[in-house]
């Protein structure tokens, strides 16, 4: 009997071995470059447009058998640039993108996305980034409302490193960011819906 006992343990030892040095191969976590990852955004009204960029944040991405499985991003909305004004323009455009009106980083310093969802892209998407090769499902948060989005992406892993591109649109009155979005406001009307270009690199922990 007591062979048999110890028969088991060496097996279960052996197993143990084997099986977990397996499960810490194919999972790693990506530490986010915050130098070179950033969020772009461009909106618009009937006759003009503005593009800027907010930095972007994350505590890791969980990554398993090379496929992202996980990863939760912080956007400090403090961060927001614009590319297109004048210097002497740009604090009046970021500081009522600040303001209630849009962001109100007064009570919402942050928005969120959690990654909920990842899976292989089939068919080519119109207007997805060059390459697309999976579809990206997650929680946003903003003003303090969350809301499931999903996208399309480029997504490329190898043993060190991690890059996700993705370009696809926000309505931001989902959110209840509702200013002037009528119709009716005509030239001074703001189209609800924003372009977001995400360009995430990390590496391995």
């Amino acid at each position: 009997m007591k062979k048999s006992y110890l028969s088991l343990a060496v097996l279960s030892v052996a197993l143990c071995f084997t099986s977990c040095d397996e499960v810490a191969i194919n999972k790693a976590t990506f530490a986010l470059d915050e130098e070179l990852s950033v969020v772009e955004w461009k909106g618009y009204s009937p006759t003009v447009y503005h593009h800027g960029a907010f930095a972007v944040e994350s505590q890791g991405i969980e990554v398993v058998d090379g496929k992202v499985k996980g990863g939760v991003f912080s956007i400090p909305i403090a961060t927001i640039q614009n590319f297109d004004l004048p210097d002497e323009m740009k604090p009046v455009l970021l500081e009522h993108l600040k303001s209630p009106d849009f962001f109100n980083i007064a009570l919402h310093p942050s928005a969120t996305f959690k990654i909920t969802n990842v899976k292989s892209l089939d068919a080519p998407v119109n207007g997805a980034t060059e390459g697309a090769n999976y579809t990206v499902t997650g929680d946003f948060t903003m003003l303090g409302q969350t809301h499931a989005i999903t996208f399309p992406a480029q997504i490329e892993t190898d043993s060190g490193g991690l890059r996700i591109l993705a370009d696809f649109q926000l309505d931001r009155t989902m959110w209840g960011m509702n200013y002037a979005a009528d119709p009716a406001l005509g030239e001074h009307h703001i189209l609800p819906k924003v372009d977001i270009k995400l360009n995430l690199v990390a590496h391995k922990e």
